[in-house]
Order: structure tokens, then sequence, then C-alpha cells
């Protein structure tokens, strides 16, 4: 490697559509009371469970979330659907997910003082595609007349991290010049929002960064990719059976188990712990500590667990501009978290400041890059 390699550029881009706790809750609540009705005597010979009532005050206490944004709010809250009614596109249309992966691209191209023609490939990575295949990052790679390779990749919530590291081994191998990251998170149609435990959680978004050499990079805001690290380790707790193989099943491809659902204490029992041991080694190749760093663009999944994560790095209650939380807006974005977060609060960094980027999830995976202002 001749030359550091940075990210140059970042991009976001938001659905028009955005639902509160106190709507999610009343259609959630209209649903419950009007399932348990229907089902009242299966649930009084125990042959059914009746659903549990919920509060605006529970969500925001279980997870730090006010509001989320999603692709398409139509259906989400009519009791009688409780899914997203998203219209079916012909294969001659752009996709829904690439459509949103180009918004955020153009952005971050904009952000990064880069043209089309400047990038060589294209890294579509979040926790779902819409498809198989043909590859999504193929489909934006033609949208955006981007020559080179295209690929996707899925690792759920570390998707977009774990693409950042591909980028950076392309470009420190010299196998690329640009590389252009996109994380298009349509999350909403795998929610099952009439589970009272997880209808809350997800929002949709769609977010890209630009890396490349330091040698052609020249935007305003340069962070130079001091090193990158992952992990992972097999755990069941976070779970999304959907896939073409219930077809063979004979089983429905739309039952609860194939939606999201987790075992919300074990994730945040074992998580935590991984993360700050992560964090901690990754700081330390660097001879750095938490002292050291000054900002943390975190995994937003939770408030409870970045706070829980922070307080054991920093032995106090970080300040948000330490540490800025977004998912009280965005809610859990999946692999788009951190990077949010990174868009809106990186302005501010000093030549020399050093932050962290981190993300955490199903896998369960881990992935953090070391970051310094240029």
């Amino acid at each position: 490697m001749t030359s550091s390699v940075v990210i140059s550029g970042s991009g976001l881009w938001k659905p028009n559509h955005s639902i509160s706790n106190e709507e999610l809750v009343d259609a959630y609540n209209a649903h419950a009371e009007q399932f348990n009705h229907q089902h009242q005597k299966a649930i009084e010979q125990g042959e059914l469970k009746s659903k549990p009532l919920s509060s605006a005050e529970f969500i925001e206490k279980a997870s730090g979330i006010k509001s989320r944004y999603v692709y398409m709010k139509e259906g989400v809250l009519d009791i009688d659907r409780m899914r997203p009614n998203i219209p079916e596109r012909t294969d001659d249309e752009l996709s829904d997910q690439a459509e949103m992966a180009i918004h955020a691209a153009k952005d971050a191209l904009k952000a990064a003082n880069k043209k089309p023609e400047d990038i060589d490939v294209v890294i579509v990575a979040c926790a779902y595609t819409q498809r198989s295949y043909p590859a999504l990052a193929i489909e934006v790679q033609g949208a955006l007349g981007i020559k080179g390779f295209a690929f996707d990749m899925l690792v759920a919530c570390s998707a977009a991290t774990f693409a950042l590291h591909r980028a950076y081994e392309m470009i420190a191998a010299g196998t690329a010049k640009a590389v252009l990251v996109i994380n298009p998170e349509l999350t909403s149609p795998q929610v099952n929002y009439c589970d009272r435990d997880s209808h809350f959680i997800f929002g949709d978004v769609s977010t890209a960064m630009v890396v490349e050499s330091a040698v052609t990079a020249n935007s305003e805001h340069v962070f130079e990719i001091m090193s990158t690290k992952a992990v992972t380790q097999y755990s069941n707790n976070i779970r999304s059976n959907f896939g073409y193989v219930s077809r063979a099943n004979d089983a429905d491809p739309f039952a609860e188990d194939k939606l999201f659902h987790q075992e919300g204490r074990k994730v945040f029992k074992e998580v935590c712990p991984m993360a700050v041991e992560h964090i901690s080694e990754h700081l330390a190749r660097h001879h750095l500590s938490s002292k050291d760093v000054s900002r943390w663009w975190l995994h937003q999944a939770n408030i409870n667990m970045n706070n829980l994560i922070s307080r054991k790095l920093f032995d106090r209650q970080p300040t948000l501009k330490e540490a800025p939380i977004v998912l009280d807006t965005f809610a859990n974005t999946a692999s788009a978290g951190s990077i949010i977060a990174f868009y809106l609060y990186h302005n501010d960094l000093k030549s020399g400041d050093i932050g962290l980027l981190c993300s955490f999830g199903a896998g369960y995976s881990i992935g953090s890059l070391v970051l310094k202002k240029r």
C-alpha cells in the first residue's frame, strides 16, 4: 500500500413517511383487541395466547425510539393488514431498493466530489435484499452509469461496516481506485407489526459512503481509515427465516418465524460485553484508549445497549456530542444506523481527531473502523 485509504464522502436518504410511537401503538392495540375478541374462546381454553397491549412509554423506555421512517406508510396502520402496502414493480422498472440506494449514492458522490466515472466498484450491503438476482448492486451500477463491477453483501446489522472493510482492502490492494458502498435498508416488509415486542424496532433508510485513496481525495471532510476489525460468533438469538426454501418445506413463507424475531434479553446480555471487548482491542492496536476518541458512531439498535457499552468504555455516561444517538427518530435501521450517526455528526471534527465507527448485530457479527480526520 503506497498511500492511506480514506472515506471522502457520505450520503443519506430518508423516506417521506414517518410513524410515531403513538400512531404505531394505536394501530397495534386496536389489532390486539380485535384478535383477542375474535379468538376469545380459544384463549380461554389455553389454545392461544392473548395479545398484550402496548404503550408509547413502554417503547421509548425499552428502546429509546420515538418514531421511525417507513418506505410506505399505507397498510402499516391498517389493523386488518398490519404490513406496508408496496405496489409490485415490473421487471423493466427500477426496483424499490435500487431507487433508495441511488438517492443515497448521489448524495455521497456529491460530498466526495466524485462523478460516476470516478467509481469502479459498487457494493450494496444491507440486512435484506428484495430479490436474489440480478444483484441490486449491478442494477444500481447500471442506473448510475458506473463501469467496473458490483456485488451485494448480506451481514445483517454489520453489513455496512463489513462492506467498508472490503472497500478498504480493495483500495489498499490496488484492485480499485474508488468504491461506492450503499446501504438501502428496506426493513419494514420484514417487521411483524402484530408482535408487541418487535413491531416498533425498525425503520427504513438508505446510506452511502465513498472509499478511495488519500491521493485522489479532494473533498472537504476526509477521514483516514487507520484500521478495520471484524468478528463473528454464531448465535440463534436474532433470526429471520424468510427464504425460497419455504416453498419446498410446504411452509407458510410469511409465518411469524419467517419474519424478524429475537430473544432480546439474551442479545443484550451477550452482545454488550462482546462489543466492549471488540472495541477495546481495536483501539489497543493503535495504543489508544476511549479517552483518545473524539466521536463514537455506534450501531443504533437500542438506547440501553448503547448506554451500557459507552459506560463500560468511558467509565461514565458519554455526552450526546461524544456518542450521538439517532435511533430516537430513525429507530433501528439495521446496518445503516452507525452511518447515519457519522453522516449527521462528523463535520465539526478537527484535523487529527479520532473517531470510531462500529456496528453489531445478528450472527453475532461486529465490525469497526478507527478513523482519523485529515
